[in-house]
């Protein structure tokens, strides 16, 4: 599992004034919440880069006041006008306590109908999956290795670990092969010949 180490600060829930203060002094005010306790912190734009900036899914591990939480990211807030981030919501993770979290998709195996010069598209990047910190993984794995053009590969194919369950419809599409132009003109052109070849036939 990716883990991203979050050096905190403790802070004081005192109000507008207060984290208006804060992030003037370049920090993000924060709460780390889950179990019976809700920490309020802070933490720098640089330190939570990692995490917030990519299309993998990391787990945080805050530190503060010599004590440590492994966290997910449960919600963040950006500026309206400048994009940077102005709160942080951490989920503190407890074995056997279930979660929602969403999780990328990665195809797995060589498409034949990409070899035949098709393109696969992903329609669904990430998945929502409930299971327990215990059985988290990185990311989910759906194999295309049977795809041939124009076929897709739907939600229900992804393979799962035993205690994880999609929360996503079975049907959905995660990715599909799509047919390039060109093959289409030129499958379009076969059977344009074929029709009028079939037609001269029965005039005969």
């Amino acid at each position: 599992m990716k883990v991203v180490s979050i050096e905190a600060q403790t802070r004081e829930p005192n109000g507008k004034k207060g984290t208006k203060a804060l992030r003037a002094s370049g920090r993000i005010p924060a709460v780390v919440y889950g179990g019976d306790s809700v920490a309020h912190i802070s933490v720098t734009a640089k330190s939570v880069k990692e995490l917030v900036y990519t299309p993998d899914f990391k787990l945080a591990e805050i530190k503060a006041d010599s004590e440590s939480s492994k966290c997910i990211l449960k919600d963040i807030t950006f500026h309206p006008v400048t994009d940077e981030i102005v709160h942080i919501d951490f989920l503190r993770l407890i074995d056997g306590v279930p979660i929602k979290v969403d999780l990328p998709v990665k195809f797995r195996g060589d498409s034949p109908g990409v070899k035949l010069g098709g393109k696969l598209i992903s329609q669904l990047r990430k998945v929502t999956v409930k299971t327990t910190p215990e059985k988290l993984v990185n990311e989910l794995v759906v194999d295309v290795s049977n795809l041939e053009l124009g076929d897709s590969v739907r939600v229900r194919e992804i393979d799962v670990n035993d205690g994880v369950t999609l929360m996503v419809d079975g049907a959905t599409p995660v990715g599909l092969v799509e047919i390039p132009r060109a093959l289409r003109s030129a499958s379009a052109a076969a059977d344009k010949e074929g029709g009028e070849e079939a037609a001269e036939e029965v005039a005969e």
